[in-house]
């Protein structure tokens, strides 16, 4: 398949719950989460650690099945998901004794395609995301940002109609990181997948995202859905404009109410213990 003309998907997540069990005791890290990513859209998932957002993303890429509520994919109700979508966790994952070149197709190579085609698209490949000459290189010779655009570049030759992408900048730099969103961007824009992403970066989700939902402490629900009316394509300039900044503080003050909520939710429940 044309990597270039992967159709995005929509991904519908309708009235999901999931609790453990956790020292004898059940804790519930989703309660009733309903968002929505049309397709070839860039949909944000933020909120504070521990609040259901990774949980959430191995129920929508089927690595678990939600207690309650379901994943729609194109407006179809999915139960076997896994491998529909790619899914790059917050580490890179690489293999360390195989080199750029023979991480990037894993992906292709578990999927029974031909060793010599994916190498082929690969390298077609290599100098968008930046890697470029470093196709003998092992990962321990790579920056922490190309050891990202590797991974990334891993997850689109999957040739996949949607991406969840799990904070794949947290580990950076400041400049290393704003350098990557404004690359994975453009990557995004040529090829058209639908992207979830989470983030604990404000700035980060407001340049990223056509919609932000923010989580609330666990159990993780919707506190907030924002649409992002920014226009595309996105520079650093917009950083300073009203219409940023005036999501920024939806955002913010969402996270903060939230917070407040969780922390008085959590000292009541101590008290009945």
């Amino acid at each position: 398949m044309d990597l270039c003309t992967t159709p995005g998907i929509s991904i519908e997540v309708a009235g999901v719950s999931k609790s453990f069990r956790v020292d004898g005791r059940v804790e519930q890290a989703l309660r009733e989460v309903s968002l929505q990513a049309g397709a070839g859209q860039f949909v944000t998932l933020i909120g504070p650690s521990g609040c259901g957002k990774s949980t959430l993303f191995n129920i929508v890429c089927g690595l678990m099945q939600p207690d309650a509520g379901e994943v729609r994919l194109d407006g179809r109700p999915e139960r076997q998901r896994t491998g529909r979508l790619a899914y790059m966790p917050q580490k890179d994952l690489l293999l360390p004794w195989r080199n750029v070149l023979d991480n990037v197709i894993l992906g292709p190579e578990i999927a029974g395609r031909p060793r010599s085609e994916a190498r082929k698209e690969a390298l077609a490949l290599l100098s968008l995301f930046g890697l470029a000459g470093y196709e003998r290189s092992y990962p321990a010779a790579l920056s922490g940002g190309m050891k990202q655009r590797a991974a990334f570049l891993r997850a689109v030759l999957q040739a996949r109609p949607a991406i969840l992408l799990d904070e794949p900048f947290g580990a950076l730099d400041a400049l290393t990181r704003a350098g990557l969103q404004e690359w994975l961007l453009e990557v995004w824009a040529r090829f058209g997948q639908t992207i979830l992403f989470i983030t604990h970066d404000v700035e980060e989700a407001v340049f990223l995202s056509d919609r932000i939902y923010v989580l609330t402490p666990r159990p993780g629900r919707v506190a907030l859905a924002l649409d992002v009316d920014l226009p595309r394509p996105r520079t650093r300039a917009l950083a300073t404009s009203a219409a940023f900044v005036r999501h920024k503080e939806q955002v913010l003050a969402a996270l903060e109410q939230s917070l407040s909520a969780g922390l008085a939710g959590n000292l009541a429940t101590d008290e009945h213990r």
